[in-house]
């Protein structure tokens, strides 16, 4: 997609936020919305700063996503304004002025300090709903977070613009770009911390710039869910990779997974496969009124009966689920909202004025809990693993016979398999944003 269509979508999606903003900042009792991007945050006994993170309900309103010290300030019944801060730094790189498909929508005042942002902020802090962090404070105006506001803010984040979906759509296209050169690597030989740089190299972007740290993880790895430590030296035998890596477009994130076996390891290659075939089924079932809790029970009972069919389960799918032992396969909830944040705001949101859907008894890592509507995209990744500690609890709680651990043995040297896509809920069939870009050529 080129510039001008950018600029077309843009436009209808700023005009969807001053909505919302009016109708948020009615419900709040307040005559201004004002956002700060953020600010530097430095380490303690040091001079050095952590990696910087725009605010993400800065960069809802704009592409920028590396201007701290910068202000979106709306007021209704007026055009949105940005305090752009360009400092006059010789020590760091300065932010390229004000350019894009953006500038046209807003009244633009260039700072040169921090502090300059204090005159052209809205006179009574006490009548701005400021929402951020609290060292973005300036003077008066203080992070407030007022909670009608963000309710009603991040309960409407989930129904995506077709602006935005056209940036998860490119956020989608780097990421597999990684993602088939992280392949590429791991067929090579490399290392995790090899296939890592390769798949940065890929999709242009470091680890700063990349929506989270990528999981890469060869062999027993894989059955550590959050595995990042990246060994320098690739095992040997290599059996099996676990990649769960994504790209950032314009502040929006992609978040993608894929399972690979090496030659010759057949059957762990099948279970993949039976895998696959199982996530794009739960995939297809992301529908208008469709219940997201229901969706992952069903996904539990999907797994386990492909561990049933290898030999791994020896009670029914049912079973498994009653008595908890689906979740030692099967840890983490079937997915999650994703947008301007990986794991984006309000899954658990009972209505846009706040409250709370629990997750389901016995699944407490379950990252979203509504029922889907159209414009909501989330990620659908299963997973089985084979981790001792999971396996070990089974065993304490009395449900060892369930499984069969000659073939848990066989299995656990590959860690375990997980498979994830994005797919945005539509009025009709489920739209799989991540699968269009591998079946490129």
């Amino acid at each position: 997609m080129n510039q001008t269509d950018f600029a077309a979508l843009y436009s209808q999606h700023v005009r969807v936020l001053c909505q919302r903003a009016d109708e948020a900042l009615a419900r709040g009792g307040f005559d201004h919305l004002v956002i700060p991007s953020g600010t530097l945050y430095y380490q303690a006994f040091d001079d050095r700063d952590y990696p910087y993170a725009v605010n993400p309900n800065f960069k809802a309103w704009l592409p920028l996503t590396k201007v701290p010290n910068s202000w979106v300030v709306y007021t209704p019944g007026q055009r949105p304004k940005v305090i752009f801060h360009q400092p006059f730094d010789y020590w760091h790189v300065v932010p390229d002025a004000p350019n894009g498909w953006w500038v046209a929508h807003f009244d633009i005042e260039i700072i040169r300090t921090a502090d300059e942002a204090l005159a052209l902020l809205p006179r009574d802090a006490s009548r701005c709903a400021i929402l951020g962090e609290p060292q973005s404070a300036l003077g008066g105006f203080v992070p407030n977070n007022p909670e009608p506001v963000i309710h009603y803010l991040d309960w409407h984040r989930a129904y995506k613009t077709p602006y935005e979906i056209a940036l998860m759509r490119e956020a989608q296209r780097l990421g597999v770009r990684g993602h088939r050169a992280a392949e590429a690597a791991f067929r090579a030989g490399a290392s995790e911390f090899e296939i890592h740089m390769a798949y940065c190299r890929a999709v242009g972007q470091d680890a700063n710039e990349l929506p989270y740290g990528n999981i890469i993880g060869l062999n027993e790895h894989a059955a550590v869910l959050h595995y990042t430590d990246l060994g320098r030296t690739p095992p040997q035998p290599l059996r099996s990779f676990l990649i769960d890596a994504g790209a950032s477009a314009f502040g929006y994130a992609s978040d993608i997974t894929r399972t690979y076996a090496a030659g010759g390891h057949d059957e762990f290659q099948a279970m993949i496969e039976a895998v696959d075939v199982a996530q794009q089924q739960m995939g297809a079932g992301v529908r208008a009124g469709v219940d997201y809790k229901q969706l992952h029970v069903d996904a539990h009972l999907s797994l386990m009966g492909i561990l049933k069919d290898f030999g791994v389960l020896k009670v029914s799918p049912e079973a498994a689920l009653a008595t908890g032992v689906s979740a030692a396969f099967f840890p983490h909830g079937l997915g999650h909202l994703i947008g301007l944040q990986v794991h984006d705001v309000a899954g658990f949101a009972a209505s846009d004025k706040g409250g709370r859907v629990e997750r389901p008894e016995g699944h407490p890592y379950l990252r979203l809990t509504r029922s889907l509507e159209p414009g909501m995209v989330v990620t659908i990744e299963p997973g089985v693993y084979f981790i001792d500690m999971l396996l070990d609890e089974v065993k304490q709680r009395g449900h060892a016979d369930s499984i069969d651990w000659t073939r848990v043995d066989f299995f656990r040297p590959y860690g375990g398999i997980r498979i994830e896509d994005e797919v945005l809920c539509t009025e009709g069939d489920a739209d799989n944003l991540t699968r269009p870009e591998f079946a490129k050529a």
